[in-house]
């Protein structure tokens, strides 16, 4: 595990608090009925926080699993 992923882990852990760790990596909103509406801005707010960048809210509804967000973080941070 990258250290990006290791980071989005915690950011995931925040905000779904009762999801064991070892789930959050398979995470999305079909299988993780906690995560709605209010979850979804969040986690892309605790994101931003972890990340120093601001998360485009048009795409909020694409990055609905751990993978997406994952990609959409590394594109963003890696350039």
């Amino acid at each position: 595990m990258d250290e990006i992923q290791q980071r989005l882990v915690k950011c995931f852990e925040y905000v779904f608090p009762s999801l064991p760790r070892e789930e959050i990596p398979r995470s999305s909103q079909a299988n993780n009925s906690a995560w709605d509406s209010i979850a979804a801005i969040t986690l892309a707010n605790v994101i931003e926080d972890e990340f120093g960048f601001q998360i485009d809210l048009e795409r909020l509804p694409e990055l609905n699993s751990f993978d997406h967000i994952l990609s959409y973080v590394k594109s963003e941070v890696q350039g």
